[in-house]
């Protein structure tokens, strides 16, 4: 197995975040289109979704080559965008799309859930080369990210069973990462602070 690599920031965000920003910016552009491709009419959305698929599979295969790793939740991601954003092409239902943050979100809560009924926090398995924690700040950090990840997945679910598809395609592509992101250095950053009296 290849040694993990660290690669510029820059390069890492982009990777990350870049096939979001181009699924956004598309269907932007298109969202009020339809187009016909061999006699069926797909909407801005499925055809989007059609272009997104490679793109982002493309961004996390340059990831693990340049960085020999791929994390857990990327995983996940991946095969949720293929089996989703598939199922949305084939019948050309953009619901299928809609749905895929859910179960991201929710997969990955029950994972972190199952681990700790187990006795096992997963996350220390993932991070804890990079952020030491004591075992019951752990546990604490697993238990509040499941939960919030919970969240995440039901407030999908509220907006786009609420809303139109283009708020819900800039609700999906800003609000919940930036939220996640936000909900993440939070915790880290109030566990990671030494309690009073304990040496820092």
């Amino acid at each position: 197995m290849p040694e993990p690599r660290d690669i510029p920031g820059w390069l890492n965000s982009t990777l990350e975040i870049g096939p979001a920003l181009a699924f956004f910016l598309c269907y932007m552009w298109v969202k009020d289109d339809s187009f016909t491709i061999g006699g069926t009419e797909y909407g801005g959305l499925v055809v989007v979704t059609a272009a997104f698929i490679p793109i982002f599979l493309a961004a996390i295969a340059t990831l693990w080559a340049l960085t020999g790793r791929i994390s857990p939740m990327q995983l996940v991601t991946a095969g949720m965008v293929v089996i989703f954003g598939g199922l949305t092409i084939w019948f050309n239902d953009e619901r299928f799309v809609k749905i895929r943050p859910t179960l991201v979100y929710g997969t990955m809560a029950t994972i972190l859930l199952l681990g700790l009924w187990r006795g096992r926090s997963l996350l220390a398995l993932v991070l804890s080369d990079a952020l030491p924690l004591t075992d019951d700040a752990w546990r604490v950090l697993t238990r509040r990210m499941a939960l919030f990840l919970l969240a995440m997945a039901g407030a999908n679910e509220l907006v786009w069973r609420t809303q139109t598809t283009a708020f819900w395609v800039t609700f999906e592509t800003f609000v919940l990462p930036i939220a996640l992101a936000a909900f993440i250095f939070w915790q880290i950053s109030s566990l990671s602070e030494p309690e009073e009296g304990e040496d820092a």
